[in-house]
């Protein structure tokens, strides 16, 4: 059958969705166009935000509307939290967030089955880590490594341990397997990839951290880029850094999660660090790496939120001078304890992520502006018009002037930046 995928949120949700592909096309079904018309739909849904919930549920609604007669499936932490108002969507297939190739068969069933078939776990109760297929079915050039899922954090605003559960760890000779899986498949890079990649090893129970996997992938990737999802910040020590710094296909590209730059909206946030361990752990990545790019998250406007904090917050982010920010203002997340607090009003939540990226922004350009004279080695992806565009190893985006490309890694002395990517030639190769 013809089957059609759209995907919603994290890194994970592509990372399970690309191994869903595979396997489809494994078991001999064809991949089409999510905007085509086919056999079945699949929405792999994230409720991360109201939001997200929102958009699952049009993507639901667009999927039966694009062909009445065929079989609509949802699977993710929207329909795993959200089951019963799933269920009156009119979905024919509800599996949650659990198991992606028991989902895959019964898609296969619910083709011929008459009646809604609701497949979803308690996800608190997870123990085993679901092995899936590594890599993609679109580009060779990067490839995500699923090595962790869920977690137990619990942050006043996120619902997604509810959708995940507890940590689960893939095992490391597992890990090693699937890195020379995808050295040998012809990709360049591997992301490190998970819900909670800090937490690996912990349900391990033998000592193993996220250090000691990253030492294994890199021996294993060979000249593969490895390239690291986002971090706790707990997780940067002296010893972690002194480690990561010997590796020399590891990307120095850090995205540590921040959330606020205020110790009270920290504590709110039940965040496990507060602003000095925040800044320790950027320290010490300057200290053990040259010029590395550290990017974050923000939330602005959070419950309980004052003037102060949030100034406080933007004298955080300068004195952290980070290479590129991601700015949100809060969303209200049902069913976590933020929702129940007193709201901050929704204009001075906009205004003040306005105000806080206008500083990332500043940043941004900043350490482009670094970049320029520099020579990096990059992987090249796709084209932008006369450009092909790729990656340094810090994650800022390259483009030059050539064609053919694709999949290449190759030396670029940057020459300029328009504040948003950084522009050069490839050096001739001796």
């Amino acid at each position: 059958m013809q089957v059609a995928i759209y995907t919603l949120g994290c890194k994970v949700n592509q990372y399970e969705t690309a191994a869903m592909e595979q396997e489809l096309v494994r078991r001999g079904h064809t991949l089409t166009d999510f905007e085509s018309t086919a056999d079945a739909y699949i929405i792999n849904t994230c409720s991360v935000t109201a939001i997200s919930d929102k958009k699952s549920r049009q993507m639901i609604r667009r999927a039966k509307k694009r062909n009445p007669q065929a079989v609509v499936a949802a699977c993710g932490c929207y329909v795993q939290t959200h089951t019963e108002e799933a269920e009156g969507l009119g979905i024919d297939l509800i599996s949650g967030t659990g198991q992606r190739m028991e989902f895959l068969d019964l898609l296969e069933k619910a083709v011929s089955a008459n009646r809604c078939i609701v497949h979803v776990d308690e996800a608190l109760r997870r123990r085993e880590f679901e092995v899936l297929p590594a890599g993609g079915m679109v580009s060779r050039t990067r490839a995500m490594l699923k090595v962790e899922d869920g977690c137990t954090n619990f942050c006043t605003y996120c619902i997604i341990p509810y959708a995940r559960g507890p940590v689960r760890s893939e095992p490391l000779e597992e890990a090693v397997r699937q890195t020379e899986e995808l050295r040998r498949s012809g990709y360049r890079e591997i992301v490190i990839t998970g819900i909670e990649i800090s937490s690996y090893g912990k349900d391990l129970k033998d000592g193993t951290t996220l250090i000691d996997l990253l030492e294994k992938v890199c021996a294993a990737a060979g000249d593969l880029r490895v390239r690291l999802g986002s971090l706790e910040p707990r997780t940067i020590t002296e010893d972690f850094c002194r480690r990561a710094a010997a590796l020399p296909n590891l990307c120095p590209h850090f995205h540590l999660s921040m959330q606020s730059g205020c110790d009270k909206t920290l504590k709110d946030m039940n965040r496990r660090y507060d602003t000095e361990r925040f800044y320790e752990s950027v320290a010490l990545l300057r200290e053990y790496f040259d010029r590395p790019a550290i990017t974050t998250d923000l939330i602005t406007g959070f419950p309980g939120e004052t003037e102060e904090n949030f100034a406080q917050t933007l004298a955080f982010i300068r004195k952290c001078d980070f290479a590129a920010m991601h700015v949100f203002p809060y969303s209200i997340r049902p069913g976590t304890p933020a929702a129940k607090r007193e709201q901050v009003e929704m204009s001075v939540r906009e205004a003040r992520a306005h105000e806080a990226a206008a500083v990332a922004a500043q940043m941004h350009r900043e350490y482009l502006e670094g970049c320029v004279g520099k020579t990096y080695p990059i992987l090249f992806e796709q084209t932008h018009g006369d450009y092909y565009t790729g990656h340094a190893p810090n994650y800022m985006e390259v483009a030059v002037e050539g064609e053919d490309l694709h999949n290449r890694v190759l030396p670029v002395e940057i020459t300029r930046t328009d504040g948003q990517r950084l522009y050069g030639a490839v050096k001739e190769e001796n």
